[in-house]
C-alpha cells in the first residue's frame, strides 16, 4: 500500500476571551510612525476578520495617517471597551502590519466591514486591513492584572 500524504493546515487559534472582547467593541486607536520618527495616532471604527486575524477599518487616502502608512505599514494600537468600567479594567494592545489591497488576506474585507457598519457604505473612503501579529489583553474581570496573550507566529 502506498503511503498517503496529508497536508496539515494549522488554524490560528485565539483565546476565546480575547476574541469575544474584540468582537464586542467597535473602535480602536491606531498609532503609526512618520518619516521623521514622530508618532501619530488616529481612531477608527473597525470590523474583525476572525479567520485571518485581521482588523479592518475605513478611511480616506487623503488623511495624514493614510499618507504615513503608505511609507511605513507597521502599526500598534489599543481597543478599549465602548463603555468603561473603572473597577474591572479590560483592554487590548496590539501590533500588526497594514496589508496591500492585493494581499489575499484582504479578500472579503468590504463584506466584513459593511456587515458590521452598514451605514458606512455611503461614506467615501477606502478599506484598510491590518494583519494583527500580537495581542496582549488586560482582563481584570478574571482577577486583578490578568494578562492574556496571542502571538501569530507561535501558532503557525
Amino acid at each position: 500500500m502506498a503511503p498517503v500524504l496529508v497536508a496539515a493546515i494549522k488554524l490560528i487559534i485565539m483565546n476565546k476571551d480575547i476574541l469575544a472582547f474584540i468582537q464586542k467593541q467597535t473602535a480602536a486607536t491606531i498609532s503609526c510612525i512618520d518619516d521623521h520618527a514622530k508618532p501619530y495616532c488616529f481612531t477608527v471604527f473597525y470590523a474583525w476578520d476572525d479567520e485571518n486575524k485581521c482588523l479592518i477599518y475605513k478611511s480616506s487616502p487623503e488623511t495624514n495617517h493614510s499618507k504615513i502608512l503608505s511609507h511605513n505599514t507597521f502599526v500598534a494600537g489599543t481597543i478599549h471597551p465602548d463603555k468603561l468600567n473603572k473597577l474591572l479594567v479590560q483592554g487590548i494592545q496590539f501590533e500588526g502590519q497594514l496589508l496591500r489591497n492585493d494581499d489575499p488576506l484582504t479578500k472579503g474585507a468590504s463584506m466584513s466591514y459593511h456587515r458590521r457598519h452598514p451605514l458606512a457604505i455611503v461614506k467615501p473612503g477606502e478599506l484598510w486591513v491590518i494583519k494583527v501579529t500580537h495581542i496582549k489583553m488586560t482582563d481584570s474581570t478574571k482577577g486583578f492584572g490578568t494578562k492574556l496573550r496571542w502571538l501569530r507566529e507561535a501558532e503557525l
